[in-house]
């Protein structure tokens, strides 16, 4: 069994968690909230989405258990790579929770770039769910 570096960020947002996760749980949000990775996303099929990146569409599953407050964007072709959320409890609002898994040799740069990527991810999740856009 092989295991890659975790990095994990949170951040408060003041509002339930499963306003959190619905927003989440819509792939054509990811353009609003990570527009560095999606420029546009369609439908595939079933669970299945086309996301448009810089580098070409890329198919990824969203796989939702919204009574848990998990929303994980996963390769389709790779479920184990993507992004992983839990939307928790904290107090009456929320900790939104974004874990991802990076290879063993990756580049402490690239994961530190990466990484401040996410803080901004973050921060776009709370401002639209917090305004109810």
């Amino acid at each position: 069994m092989t295991l890659g570096r975790a990095e994990t960020r949170t951040i408060s947002i003041a509002r339930p968690p499963q306003q959190v996760v619905e927003y989440l749980a819509d792939p054509r949000h990811l353009p609003e909230w990570a527009p560095g990775f999606a420029t546009a996303v369609d439908h595939d099929h079933d669970d299945i989405w086309r996301v448009h990146t810089e580098g070409g569409p890329q198919r990824v599953a969203v796989r939702v258990a919204a009574e848990h407050g998990v929303v994980d964007v996963v390769s389709a072709d790779a479920p184990h790579l993507g992004l992983f959320t839990r939307a928790v409890p904290n107090l009456t609002g929320a900790e939104l929770i974004f874990s991802l898994f990076f290879p063993d040799g990756t580049d402490p740069s690239a994961v530190d770039a990466q990484m401040v990527v996410v803080g901004e991810e973050l921060r776009a999740v709370r401002e639209r769910v917090e305004s109810g856009r």
